[in-house]
């Protein structure tokens, strides 16, 4: 859940913070103190996925007012030049997606696919030209996706229901595959493709939530019969203070506009609305704006 507000009222133990103050709070809260955390791992804190709290192990935030844990560790302040509705995207889509490119171990000028043109997968798109890919390939059957992918950096769109992604990338790499392939759905036939149109010595860097099935496969043969070297890398979106500090100074600099995304915005009071166009994915949606 991503969310901007305003600091209602704060503990005896928060420092850097007041009433009044314009703040981001990251999708994931993590515990610093934790052991995972101290070890570089702070989505992690507390157990698998543990620093993802709400709505999970606390009230989420889909109401007036709501807590966040360790405030001076998990807020950051929004500077004066950039909306609400711009910095919210900070909170998970851009820290994502970004984790995507960031995780996938891109050269500079380096080749990148990233499957499927959702809000991540747009975000990973222009994490992976902000880190210096040289080609950047977008895998994405919806027009409207498609022509947001271009928008934020992709060179080249393989239309899934058009052409044989594998046939396609390889061609587009001159038959040596992607440096890097970021996995942005969390589908089995994804991730199966994202092996394949790898190099050897690449990276396939996974943000997709695989929520169904007991087991993720990798396709034999072209994992090197697992002597490829191809490094599979994941990671869950990451939170703290630092991190949305960073990603603000990203918005600030106009080195990306995310509000490109919203296509749809409702009130308060519309929420369930909101909630069933964003699941069933109605309207040609991409990402949903709710405003109080």
């Amino acid at each position: 859940m991503k969310r901007v507000g305003v600091v209602d009222a704060v503990g005896s133990e928060v420092k850097d913070f007041r009433p009044g103050d314009r703040v981001l709070v990251g999708a994931i809260t993590p515990d610093w103190g934790d052991l995972a955390s101290q070890n570089g791992f702070p989505s992690q804190s507390g157990g698998p996925l543990g620093g993802f709290k709400f709505a999970n192990s606390k009230d989420g935030v889909f109401a007036e007012y709501f807590h966040v844990n360790d405030a001076d560790a998990n807020l950051a302040k929004i500077p004066d030049g950039i909306s609400d509705a711009a910095a919210v995207y900070c909170a998970d889509m851009l820290s994502t997606g970004f984790m995507g490119a960031e995780h996938g171990n891109i050269p500079m000028g380096g080749t990148v696919a990233v499957l499927a043109q959702g809000p991540v997968g747009l975000m990973a798109t222009a994490g992976a030209r902000l880190r210096g890919a040289g080609l950047v390939i977008g895998v994405e059957s919806v027009p409207s996706r498609q022509k947001l992918a271009r928008t934020y950096g992709a060179d080249e769109i393989v239309d899934f229901s058009e052409e044989d992604v594998v046939e396609r990338v390889l061609e587009l790499t001159r038959g040596q595959g992607v440096d890097t392939a970021i996995e942005a759905l969390g589908a089995d036939v994804t991730f199966q493709t994202a092996v394949r149109i790898t190099r050897p010595g690449g990276t396939i860097s996974n943000t997709g939530y695989f929520g169904e099935g007991e087991f993720v496969r990798i396709p034999r043969v072209e994992w090197g019969v697992g002597m490829a070297d191809k490094t599979i890398t994941t990671g869950l979106c990451p939170g703290g203070r630092l991190r949305m500090e960073r990603l603000l100074r990203v918005l600030e600099t106009q080195r990306i506009d995310p509000s490109h995304l919203t296509t749809h915005e409702f009130p308060f009071d519309e929420m369930e609305r909101a909630f069933e166009v964003s699941d069933k994915k109605l309207e040609d949606v991409v990402k949903v704006l709710v405003t109080f």
